[in-house]
């Protein structure tokens, strides 16, 4: 059994390790047990019928900061399988996942084979959130079938067909954000966020990226981060910036009143999804509604050119 586990800051070796790997021999479906939505969602997807996935992070949970609890801890050792996001994400779980390893629950970081060549670092860190360049994420869809098609062998035709037919429809959106985003005149293309939850994004779909807190939000914005944030922005003519939904408001309302100490009105654009998705049961509680929510409300509070609906005309709210 290969057991994931990112220990330490960019340490993405796998601890421990066995030389098989485990295989299922239970009753479907199998039971599964995700952390963030992201992985939750994917892990659905890609397994149908014959899984049954609990998530232990849901709407507006951030999962920098979120420990488990002793139900979480039962529902991870009651579970037959684990997959959680990686690069130190979940930080606060890291003992949990590594001692369920040791133990031999089949335990994996759907980042885990993401080549470093494309990651990035920050403050000693890899950034986390990979998910913000569908293309990038297509790459953890196919590693949850190979995971489940190995741990599932009866399966993996089935968990290979979903995650060919679904990498489809990230490719579709994958178009789709580099088009409106690519809309937005340049002298306008700044994104403005509450935390470094976008460099990803950033790169794939060449939008600028300035934030006040760090990549993780553990770290506090200090006043000096605030002072550079507003003078960027008075700077740049910058019409709009963006909340999150797992990240307090505070800092970007005070970047609002602080631009306009300068003269300079800006708007809040609305909220973001970044490291959680809406509510479960929604399109905007899917990977893919969560990405078409961001890409059309950045693009439509930016100058850009992105139906009120979005990719697949589903959104409700975006103005």
């Amino acid at each position: 059994m290969v057991v994931g586990l990112i220990a330490l800051g960019c340490d993405r070796s796998a601890s421990p390790q066995q030389a098989e790997p485990a295989v299922f021999a239970g009753e479907l479906p199998i039971r599964v047990t995700s952390t963030c939505g992201m992985v939750t969602d994917i892990v659905g997807i890609v397994g149908g019928d014959r899984v049954e996935v609990t998530g232990l992070m849901g709407e507006g949970v951030d999962p920098h900061l979120y420990k488990p609890t002793r139900s979480d801890v039962a529902q991870l050792q009651q579970a037959d399988i684990v997959f959680y996001s990686g690069l130190m994400l979940e930080g606060r779980m890291s003992d949990t996942l590594v001692q369920l390893g040791r133990k031999g629950k089949p335990v994996y970081a759907v980042t885990e084979e993401i080549d470093e060549s494309f990651l990035t670092e920050i403050e000693g860190h890899w950034d986390p959130h990979v998910w913000m360049d569908v293309s990038a994420w297509g790459q953890c869809v196919e590693f949850v079938a190979e995971s489940l098609s190995r741990f599932d062998p009866p399966g993996a035709e089935q968990y290979r067909r979903r995650a060919k037919e679904y990498g489809a429809q990230l490719r579709e959106l994958d178009d789709y954000v580099h088009r409106v985003i690519g809309s937005i005149p340049p002298e306008q293309r700044y994104l403005i966020t509450a935390h470094d939850a976008f460099n990803y994004f950033s790169r794939a779909y060449d939008i600028p990226v300035r934030s006040i807190q760090g990549i993780s939000t553990e770290s506090e914005a200090g006043v000096d981060d605030v002072v550079q944030l507003v003078d960027f922005i008075v700077k740049n003519r910058v019409h709009a910036i963006f909340v999150e939904t797992s990240v307090p408001v505070k800092n970007v309302q005070a970047v609002v009143e602080g631009a306009a100490r300068k003269g300079w009105q800006v708007e809040i654009g609305g909220e973001l999804f970044s490291d959680a998705m809406g509510a479960g049961g929604t399109y905007e509680g899917t990977y893919i509604g969560m990405l078409d929510h961001n890409a059309t409300l950045i693009a439509r509070h930016l100058g850009g050119d992105a139906p009120a609906g979005g990719f697949q005309g589903k959104l409700s709210g975006v103005e």
